[in-house]
């Protein structure tokens, strides 16, 4: 069993630098600690493979990077007319080599499931790993967890959950994404929140602490390590 904790982004608030080591960078600094992070900005602007390289190089060997797929793909092309747009995404972020994680497709909570060749024409260009954060009520049922499935495609473990089913992962990779509650991206988790987590941490597990608006993320996610 691996696990993966971590957070939305490597910045390193104040109140918490003195947890991390020393580092050139701070990325760097916050993999003394922590050994893994999702990479957000991929989510709102292209990075160059020379960058996505660069970062591979300042982490140690059993660090991974999960990304977000762009929002030029999920939210604007809706998973439709993007194969241009998915073979640039995948041309950079793979540069981070045996250091890439998870690949995250979040979707939009306006987008409806329907049968799409989206995942196909992922699985023909990748054949790492892939998450699926979808938001609208209508990808938790049956066929969409059978598309998912097809797909080697696992289902995020969503804080707060949209529908009851949310709050569960599904496939092969345990990913949770905890953005915080009762107010997204502000709220604290107490300590008893991150010790059930924990216990439900049973198989490869990725935990990312999204609540990062007053730096709750960094604690919660040490406090998950300790």
């Amino acid at each position: 069993m691996s696990r993966h904790i971590g957070t939305a982004g490597w910045s390193i608030p104040k109140a918490h630098r003195e947890c991390f080591g020393a580092g050139e960078s701070i990325l760097a600094r916050y993999a003394t600690r922590l050994n893994a992070v999702e990479i957000n900005s991929s989510f709102y602007r292209r990075h160059k493979p020379a960058t996505y390289a660069r970062w591979a190089g300042t982490v140690p060997d059993d660090f991974r990077f999960a990304v977000k797929m762009p929002k030029t793909i999920t939210h604007e092309k809706r998973l439709k007319d993007a194969e241009a747009l998915l073979e640039a995404f995948l041309g950079e972020c793979t540069a981070l080599g045996r250091k890439l994680g998870p690949l995250l497709v979040q979707l939009p909570p306006s987008l409806k499931f329907a049968s799409t060749g989206f995942f196909q024409m992922l699985r023909d260009r990748f054949q790492g790993a892939v998450v699926c954060e979808p938001r609208h009520p209508t990808w938790f049922a049956p066929e969409a967890e059978a598309l998912l499935s097809a797909h080697r495609i696992s289902r995020v473990a969503a804080d707060p959950a949209p529908v009851p089913q949310a709050a569960d992962p599904f496939g092969d990779i345990a990913y949770y994404r905890w953005h915080g509650v009762p107010r997204m991206y502000y709220s604290d988790y107490d300590d008893a929140a991150l010790a059930a987590l924990e216990k439900r941490l049973y198989k490869d597990a990725w935990v990312i602490f999204d609540n990062t608006a007053l730096g709750h993320a960094t604690a919660n996610a040490l406090a998950v390590t300790r």
